[in-house]
């Protein structure tokens, strides 16, 4: 497939932000201590992602002013049930902003983090499925495409949330963020290398005999079909040569979680409570290699998955 830029960027900082918020979460269901304005201030952070996010999603529509219009087919659609609860998710967000400032306590101030936490995962959820329920593209209709999707954006998440955590001085929120972050991180590489590794591998049902109708045993074409190139040529291959996939396949491995990992480890090992705040640098290092690394993946996913249409261009694709 062709990746479009802006389906990348927001699936990537959407499941960052969502990350993020279920980080937040977790720490006050679990009764860490947190200042009520660093909480408010990681809230608006994650907001300002979800809605750039929801901005570039924008960009990928031909006519943006009809895009209400997606939320119309939710009973069978997974793309328009990710409409419906993205906006839902943001709202509850600004909600639970909202009770910080006004200190609100009680049942309700956890019950927000509560919905937050089966919202996010709903909305992973929903995420993955849009591309994991396309059974004619073998390379995303796999139960690890939900899992990765989810993974990885816990993984961005935590590393952001200690990121902020140890910037401003919230020890509590990072002897928790910290070692998850270590420990999600790495299950993430484990799960997106399994996912990698069964793609790389992948014997399609489809074949050029079956594409073409042509049953001869040695097939292979040798002209375009037509003088010029076609909607189906730009949007079902990406265009880019085998090498460079290999490549970028490293970059996202070490980038969107070798070096992150190495890097939380290595500010877990300097201590934990005030002596972690002496080692700000390498969480700020993980979050700056890990962006990167992570719309290379994300870019990779799509470009990866092979359409049964590539069959019948295959000169060009």
């Amino acid at each position: 497939m062709n990746p479009a830029f802006s389906v990348v960027i927001f699936t990537t900082i959407a499941g960052a932000a969502q990350g993020l918020v279920v980080a937040l979460a977790l720490a006050v269901l679990l009764g860490r201590p947190m200042a009520p304005g660093f909480i408010g201030v990681a809230l608006v952070v994650a907001e300002v992602m979800l809605l750039i996010g929801l901005g570039a999603s924008f960009a990928h529509l031909g006519r943006p002013e009809r895009a209400w219009r997606a939320v119309l087919m939710w009973r069978t659609s997974w793309l328009s049930r990710e409409v419906i609860v993205l906006p839902a998710f943001i709202a509850l967000v600004a909600l639970w902003w909202l009770a910080v400032r006004a200190g609100w306590r009680g049942p309700v101030a956890l019950l927000l983090p509560l919905a937050l936490i089966a919202l996010a995962l709903v909305l992973w959820y929903c995420t993955g499925m849009i591309y994991a329920c396309l059974r004619f593209i073998q390379e995303w209709a796999q139960p690890l495409t939900i899992v990765n999707f989810t993974l990885t954006g816990l993984s961005s998440g935590l590393m952001l949330s200690s990121a902020l955590a140890v910037w401003a001085g919230q020890t509590a929120l990072l002897n928790l963020s910290g070692p998850a972050a270590l420990v999600v991180t790495v299950v993430a590489m484990a799960t997106r290398l399994l996912a990698l590794r069964h793609n790389a591998t992948l014997r399609h049902r489809s074949t050029l005999q079956s594409a073409t109708g042509i049953r001869a045993p040695k097939l292979a074409q040798q002209s375009m079909g037509m003088s010029a190139g076609s909607f189906n040529t730009r949007e079902f291959f990406h265009g880019r040569s085998q090498a460079l996939l290999r490549q970028l396949r490293l970059v996202l491995v070490l980038l969107g979680f070798v070096l992150p990992a190495l890097l939380a480890l290595w500010a877990l090992w300097g201590g934990s409570g005030e002596e972690a705040a002496t080692h700000a640098w390498p969480w700020m290092l993980a979050v700056a290699s890990q962006v990167p690394g992570l719309l290379a993946d994300r870019w990779f996913f799509f470009a990866q998955a092979n359409h049964p249409q590539n069959l019948y261009y295959q000169v060009v694709s």
